[in-house]
């Protein structure tokens, strides 16, 4: 298991999700997918999920499944929503979310990346 408080199934749900919608998973320790240098979803060391949405989706995803703001290492995440367990377990309606993440990645100015 990866050194995150995630249980497996959560480590499971978010990898089904990721082939679902036929993205990459990156990261051996914090599951994540990124873009040109942005990060787009991850499994928090908290042992949650988060998704990175537009203003207006991360609004909208929030009131729809009552869900909160990403918060990892004590600090709110600007633009990533937490997405609750029951939405985790609920692939196919997750999925459109997890394409959304991915076309707004696509938007994102690019970062430099750190590796040699």
């Amino acid at each position: 298991m990866a050194s995150s408080e995630a249980s497996e199934e959560t480590l499971r749900l978010y990898s089904d999700l990721l082939k679902e919608v036929g993205l990459e998973q990156k990261g051996k320790n914090m599951p994540y997918t990124s873009m040109n240098g942005n990060m787009y979803s991850f499994v928090a060391k908290e042992g949650y999920v988060a998704i990175r949405l537009s203003e207006d989706e991360k609004e909208a995803f929030m009131k729809k499944y009552n869900a909160g703001p990403a918060i990892s290492y004590g600090a709110t995440m600007r633009g990533y929503v937490h997405v609750p367990d029951e939405m985790l377990k609920n692939t196919k309606e997750l999925s459109q979310y997890m394409r959304k993440s991915h076309e707004f990645a696509k938007t994102l100015k690019p970062k430099p990346t750190k590796k040699k």
